[in-house]
């Protein structure tokens, strides 16, 4: 079996419903460009805020795709 590469890049998607919505939005924006997703890793949640209402939701992943030369 041959090795592969795989690249890895972190994205922040955003969300006004939820973070799944956001998580969601940044793995589809990733595939309407790479080819060959592999795996997306939720590194981080976190809020936007105003005036003390949530604006939006926002989560940090980490995409990976086959490296190709």
């Amino acid at each position: 079996m041959p090795e592969s590469v795989y690249k890895v890049i972190e994205l922040v998607g955003t969300s006004t419903e939820s973070w799944e919505k956001a998580a969601a939005a940044a793995v589809e924006k990733a595939a309407s460009s790479l080819r060959d997703l592999r795996i997306a890793e939720v590194s981080e949640l976190d809020l936007q805020i105003d005036g003390g209402v949530v604006k939006a939701y926002r989560a940090k992943v980490k995409v990976s795709f086959k490296y190709e030369d």
